[in-house]
């Protein structure tokens, strides 16, 4: 079975995009290849998704923020956007995917749960509705 390659963009790749990323691994396991990043990456991942996602058992903290730039090349099986908009990467996809996930950077400890546990059920519907690999 051939792993589903999927990327996360967000504006900073600090938030969002990171988190969607650790959930497809966890999620995903052997059959998910994920990758993340930024249309404009900020160089750090977010101390509030990084304190988030320890509570759930993942650390985000051995993660760095990315550009597409610094990621294997498409076409990947999923693209999924999520606030970037018109400058969103073109990154060849067979399929493509815009979450309108708020940015948690200014919310307090609530609010990046509520938009982590967001973020899981999306990537868990969006892994749910790949076809199995070849």
């Amino acid at each position: 079975m051939t792993p589903r390659k999927l990327l996360f963009v967000c504006v900073e790749n600090s938030c969002r995009s990171q988190m969607a990323e650790a959930f497809a691994r966890m999620e995903g396991g052997e059959d998910v290849l994920a990758f993340s990043a930024g249309s404009d990456a900020s160089g750090v991942v977010n101390p509030g998704a990084i304190r988030t996602m320890a509570e759930i058992g993942y650390d985000l903290g051995s993660h760095r923020s990315k550009t597409p730039d610094d990621l294997p090349p498409g076409p990947y099986d999923v693209v999924v956007s999520m606030g970037c908009g018109d400058r969103c990467p073109a990154v060849p996809a067979a399929r493509r995917e815009d979450w309108d996930v708020p940015d948690p950077k200014a919310l307090d400890e609530a609010g990046f749960r509520a938009v982590r546990d967001e973020i899981r059920d999306r990537v868990r519907a969006l892994l749910a509705s790949l076809d199995p690999g070849v």
